[in-house]
């Protein structure tokens, strides 16, 4: 299996250097081109197909990256001049690429209506973090989702669950009866709630000390351990394990559509963040700030507004996913009943609000160290 979308294993104090990667092809006349840095979803056929064929001629190419730092490294280092649009986890776009001129603002006219139809998370108001300090509109947000942990509900309920949330996993009867999906900047988040630490707030040494001890002890207890959400979806319905550290909507639903519906993905009900235990991740889509930009960059910004395009991009690459677009009731209605379900729509207003907006890790380079070390042992 490839590095997931949803690992990010590249430091996040990595952001410096990377090797310049250039297209296959020599760069055509810009109102021909179009290259997309993307999570998987925008790279498939389902969505670039059809705006190849409104744009016959076009040579349009995405290229899926590996973690959130990666693809900003790639800007960083001179990148800027391949691509000309990039998808992103939500801090970034306001927190980097745009007070680094990486990114540039979106045009308010043409794409501030669309707002308007999106669920209300995401449309009203418009969603914070698409805009910039100076009320610049720099990402438009579709795929999102709340990513904690999974279990099997024959097992244990729904309700025990999001109330005993993360301490779960600390519970001496729950040793050798669960997983761990390694994603591992993931896993240091939800170590850190599991810790009642903010990951995203810089710790004291006695949150370091706390950190040290709860990481140990979830390693310890843990049966097995993969990067495979497949693996880890097999082993819950095999009932080799009863739940698994780290997971979301994303992880289960291919489970889920499969008529799996015991594999539920879990938002704790409380927490040490203001009280919320959870964290929900999203996207956004931004203008590079390439000084050759493509006129079709907008175009497909706007394209992947489309209800038949949000439902590709949602139901991408085997992994499930609601999107912003769904208060739209023509983007919803591309949905059916198991389709929702797979997506867990019956709970997500709920999850959402019991989450935190994903965010970087503020200590992250000596909290992987502390999280290494407990994973070799």
């Amino acid at each position: 299996m490839t590095i997931s979308r949803r690992s990010f294993t590249a430091g996040l104090a990595a952001l410096g250097a990377a090797p310049l990667m250039r297209p296959a092809t020599a760069r055509a006349a810009r109102g021909d081109e179009l290259n997309i840095l993307c999570w998987e979803g925008y790279n498939t056929d389902d969505v670039l197909g059809p705006f190849r064929d409104l744009n016959p001629g076009a040579t349009v190419r995405a290229e899926s990256g590996t973690s959130d730092p990666d693809m900003i490294n790639k800007l960083r280092a001179g990148e800027v001049n391949v691509w000309d649009l990039i998808n992103l986890n939500q801090p970034w776009a306001r927190g980097q690429l745009y007070p680094s001129g990486l990114i540039k603002p979106l045009d308010k006219e043409r794409f501030m209506p669309f707002f308007e139809k999106m669920t209300p998370e995401y449309g009203t108001p418009p969603y914070p973090l698409a805009f910039a300090e100076d009320g610049e509109l720099i990402g438009m947000p579709q795929r999102y989702g709340p990513f904690s942990f999974v279990v099997n509900t024959d097992k244990i309920s729904r309700a025990t669950a999001e109330e005993q949330g993360w301490k779960l996993f600390l519970d001496p009867d729950m040793a050798g009866r669960y997983g761990i999906l390694t994603y591992d900047n993931w896993n240091l988040i939800h170590m850190c709630l599991t810790a009642d630490l903010n990951p995203f707030k810089p710790l004291d040494d006695a949150g370091f000390e706390t950190f040290t001890d709860v990481a140990a002890k979830i390693f310890a207890g843990s049966k097995m351990m993969s990067d495979d959400l497949v693996a880890m979806n097999t082993a819950l319905i095999n009932g080799e394990i009863d739940a698994y550290f780290t997971g979301g909507t994303y992880t289960a639903s291919p489970a889920r559509l499969d008529g799996m519906t015991q594999i539920r993905a879990i938002t704790p009900a409380s927490g040490p963040i203001d009280g919320k235990g959870g964290v929900v991740w999203a996207e956004l889509t931004s203008l590079v700030n390439n000084p050759d930009a493509s006129p079709l960059a907008s175009d497909f910004l706007e394209f992947v507004q489309k209800p038949e395009i949000c439902k590709a991009v949602g139901f991408a690459e085997g992994t499930y996913n609601p999107v912003a677009q769904m208060g739209d009731p023509e983007v919803f209605a591309q949905w059916d009943t198991d389709e929702l379900d797979a997506i867990q729509w019956d709970s997500l207003e709920e999850e959402s609000a019991n989450s935190v907006e994903y965010d970087s890790v503020a200590d992250y380079d000596r909290l992987m160290e502390i999280y290494t070390a407990a994973r070799r042992g």
